[in-house]
């Protein structure tokens, strides 16, 4: 049985917060979507353990798969901070009805992760990287380390070795900072053999935001670039998204969801945050519908559930 919402959207996907906690402080972190709580910067509590088990997680995909959701995409925060991510990757893949599991990473402990996550369950990975320059990317991440850069290269090596397909590269372009590597990412996709994510910055308050109004790149001239170049063009059913395979290979994809009516009338997801509450848009922290009160009544959990998609309407219209 696959649900629809009041705007007639299937619900296919579900995106799960398995952490806030993240190894990074990114200057445009909204993380997943929390912005009351955390604006533009990373949320940091360590110690923090009061996260979704492994068996909530369980519970919860199992109740998705239940009403036709059948892929799962594992977030954070930075997911691979969970010493229990190999754990909570075997419980999903092992549920009925989830045909694509995949994450988002910063990729900084992926070399570490590889090998284990795709022999736990994972199917592909989002890898973010905002920058090829090591001294743009501390600026972007504020990041303290040293190699970033190749140490998340290298983790993508062994991702894709590994089996894990397709690699996608997650590029947020932020105006005065790395609008000027696009081709350098072009040929950077090509050289690695991985799908490119360009992302265009988002905000709920749009041009409201001072940071939004000195940062914000629009992706619309590389999108006329993109399907004058393509030799074949992919509308995804994902949030009706186009993938543009270039003559090299690569493939591009890209995401505006500002002010965007389609990115919304196409949207087939839910989200889970991190703290126990269905997440009905992306945009907006008003409409939530907490469930750990309920987690150990399967009827209950079902009912909230169902609510979470009820709350589902677009944001951009």
């Amino acid at each position: 049985m696959v649900l629809f919402d009041r705007f007639g959207r299937p619900i296919y996907d579900l995106r799960i917060a398995v952490t806030a906690e993240c190894n990074l402080d990114c200057i445009f972190c909204h993380r997943e979507g929390i912005w009351s709580e955390s604006f533009y910067k990373c949320f940091k509590r360590p110690g923090v353990t009061q996260y979704l088990t492994p068996e909530v997680i369980q519970k919860v995909v199992k109740v998705a798969a239940d009403f036709g959701v059948k892929s799962v995409k594992i977030t954070g925060g930075e997911p691979l901070l969970r010493p229990d991510i190999v754990e909570i990757i075997n419980r999903i893949s092992s549920i009925n009805g989830i045909k694509d599991l995949s994450m988002v990473t910063n990729g900084l402990l992926l070399r570490f992760f590889a090998k284990k996550i795709k022999k736990a369950g994972l199917k592909r990975i989002n890898v973010s990287l905002h920058s090829l320059n090591e001294e743009t990317y501390k600026r972007v991440t504020r990041s303290k380390s040293k190699d970033n850069i190749r140490n998340i290269i290298e983790g993508i090596e062994i991702a894709k070795d590994s089996g894990l397909n397709p690699v996608k590269v997650n590029v947020l372009i932020l105006k005065g900072y790395n609008e000027k590597e696009i081709n350098d990412f072009l040929k950077f996709g090509a050289e690695l053999g991985v799908v490119l994510q360009f992302i265009e910055l988002q905000e709920p308050n749009g041009y409201q935001s001072e940071f939004f109004r000195d940062h914000f790149y629009s992706l619309e001239s590389l999108e006329k670039q993109l399907e004058k170049e393509a030799s074949k063009i992919i509308v995804r059913e994902m949030q009706h998204r186009r993938r543009y395979i270039l003559p090299s290979g690569l493939e591009v994809e890209l995401v505006r969801p500002m002010f965007n009516p389609d990115f919304c009338a196409h949207c087939t997801r839910l989200r889970v945050t991190a703290t126990g509450e269905f997440k009905p848009c992306l945009m907006r922290d008003d409409n939530h519908v907490p469930f750990l009160d309920v987690i150990s009544n399967e009827e209950a959990l079902k009912e909230r559930f169902l609510e979470a998609v009820k709350r589902r309407e677009p944001f951009f219209k």
